[in-house]
């Protein structure tokens, strides 16, 4: 299969959500029907929304396929020797109409234990904000269960939690135990661990068309919840046609890259590579094949491709695991 191995892309997982709106289709170009749009999955392999290739002769299998038959060409070898089959991240866009719940995940030791999962560290890269849009990231002081409690019962949680006025090209990089929410108007690309386990708070006693509310899980959080005052904005440098870094932690690394031309891209084979268009559009040369890609789109690049081209004017983040 080596011989097959090309940038991949894949067929976007959409999910409504009673936060959703519509901009994942007028922002980012995805092929939604519904008004409540909340998220589009990138690149999945959370079981039940595994990612299925959606180009070239590879169309119609699965990442879990792809990743089954050729890991070490697929994942990277330091990948695999790390992960063994699991594609370890999982990649999404956000379109927050309304106020996402207050929520939390927890770290490695928790999920592997309660749920036999990864943890859930993740970063958001904003890539549109209306005026006044803010996220909830922390606490505005050291807190504790106590008073963490009290204002939760009273209703009163969000006056304790620090919020930030958000625009776009902010990154935020929240590490597990991290009280947070995106507020209203902001519309993000989110890299995470591969995790699908969310301990929602408050949910601001939302009610669906059905009039339910939605589940919390205020007991299972206690012991998650990291109850001092966090740094989570990131700052970092623009330089054109360069990998500027971002977010390095154990579990992704995250490059921003203003492409005003052409970028020569050499890499070791220890890693795959997935380029997330937040602006303009770019090409990836390789070995005869050509491919263009546009806002919001997400490209898979396997670890066996060592050498490519970026042309184009874009905004792209680049992420491996180092």
């Amino acid at each position: 299969m080596n011989s097959k191995m090309y940038p991949l892309q894949f067929s976007p997982i959409l999910k409504e959500r009673i936060w959703g709106g519509e901009k994942l289709k007028t922002i980012l170009n995805k092929s939604i029907v519904s008004k409540i749009t909340g998220e589009s999955w990138e690149l999945s392999t959370v079981e039940g929304d595994v990612s299925v290739v959606a180009n070239g002769a590879l169309k119609g299998k699965s990442l879990m396929e792809l990743i089954d038959e050729t890991p070490n060409e697929i994942l990277g070898t330091k990948v695999y020797e790390r992960f063994g089959k699991q594609f370890p991240l999982l990649f999404k866009y956000l379109d927050a109409r309304e106020d996402l719940s207050i929520q939390v995940h927890p770290n490695d030791t928790l999920a592997k234990e309660r749920h036999n999962s990864f943890g859930k560290t993740e970063m958001w890269y904003v890539l549109q904000a209306d005026t006044d849009a803010r996220i909830i990231v922390g606490f505005k002081e050291d807190s504790g269960k106590e008073e963490y409690l009290k204002h939760l019962n009273d209703k009163t949680l969000v006056s304790i939690l620090d919020d930030v006025k958000a625009k776009t090209g902010d990154v935020f990089f929240l590490e597990t135990g991290t009280v947070h929410a995106i507020g209203a108007g902001l519309v993000v690309a989110e890299i995470q661990q591969t995790s699908d386990i969310t301990y929602r708070l408050y949910d601001f006693d939302r009610k669906d068309a059905q009039g339910n509310t939605r589940e919390l899980h205020v007991d299972l959080a206690l012991d998650a919840i990291n109850y001092n005052k966090v740094d989570t904005q990131k700052k970092y440098e623009t330089k054109t046609n360069t990998s500027n870094v971002v977010v390095d932690c154990p579990y992704f690394t995250t490059n921003f890259i203003p492409l005003e031309d052409k970028v020569a891209v050499s890499k070791s084979g220890q890693t795959f590579t997935v380029y997330m268009c937040v602006e303009g559009s770019f090409e990836i040369e390789y070995d005869g094949f050509k491919q263009s890609y546009i806002k919001g789109d997400t490209v898979l690049v396997p670890a066996a491709i060592n050498a490519f081209m970026l042309t184009g004017k874009a905004s792209i983040l680049e992420i491996y695991i180092s």
